[in-house]
């Protein structure tokens, strides 16, 4: 049998606080951007769903320690879920803690098509300062090139290059790391010099702005494959383009 392809979602925001309603705006922005979907399920400690009535009383009775419950779509055979974890100032940029919406989904033709929105509409409803949609294989390949850490690889796979742990990056405006689909806040994008219209044309070209100043930014127009020459190369011009992420451009 097979293991169904996934698509994650993350978004880094300003740590939650006390009456946040950040985390309901990020599951309906979720809902909105895939017709159909019903976040109204939370997962046991077993791991199967349990159905919530109330779940805005939930989501504000969950938040906790900065971070917010697993929700889920309540179907185990075709299974979406997100939850909020914080990541604390000593293992963020900058010194800041943070939330860090993620969201798992099935790579689908529904889902692949909805990816932009749901993104968009998760970052802009929690605030963001950036965030990303890569297939299950990139996360991996965006593991191995973060470091150095204890039984890490000496050399990033693919001859991408190496990118500094979170807490050894200073800004908390810097990217860590670059996906299939990219969100930059305002102060992210100020931040990478983006976009410069004469060195951008290509990112433009699957670009788009947000509401809030942001942008959207495809690298592919399919999921990112780094088994195809050409994706992988896109996503090397990027890097190349934006030394800023992953802290490299920083002395």
């Amino acid at each position: 049998m097979t293991t169904r392809a996934r698509l994650h979602l993350h978004v880094y925001a300003p740590a939650l606080t006390t009456d946040d309603g950040r985390p309901l705006a990020a599951v309906e922005g979720m809902e909105r951007a895939l017709p159909g979907l019903r976040l109204a399920w939370r997962v046991s400690e077993a791991g199967r769903p349990i159905a919530l009535p109330e779940r805005e009383a939930w989501l504000a009775e969950s938040i906790t320690d900065g971070e917010f419950g697993l929700l889920c779509n309540g179907d185990e055979g075709y299974p979406v879920t997100m939850d909020g974890r914080r990541e604390s100032a000593i293992s963020s940029p900058g010194g800041e803690p943070l939330l860090l919406v993620h969201a798992k989904l099935p790579q689908d033709d529904a889902v692949v098509a909805a990816a932009r929105d749901m993104l968009e509409n998760v970052a802009e409803g929690v605030r963001a300062r950036w965030g990303v949609v890569a297939p299950g294989p990139v996360r991996l390949v965006i593991a191995a090139q973060t470091g150095p850490k204890s039984g890490g690889p000496e050399h990033p796979p693919h001859g991408l290059p190496m990118l500094k742990l979170p807490w050894h990056i200073r800004s908390p405006r810097h990217p860590q790391y670059l996906g299939w689909i990219n969100y930059w806040s305002t102060a992210a994008a100020e931040a990478l010099g983006f976009p410069d219209p004469s060195r951008d044309a290509e990112l433009l070209a699957r670009a788009r702005r947000t509401e809030s100043g942001g942008w959207v930014v495809s690298l592919t127009d399919a999921p990112l494959d780094l088994d195809k020459p050409a994706h992988l190369e896109a996503l090397k011009r990027a890097y190349e383009r934006f030394p800023e992420i992953g802290g490299r451009a920083e002395t």
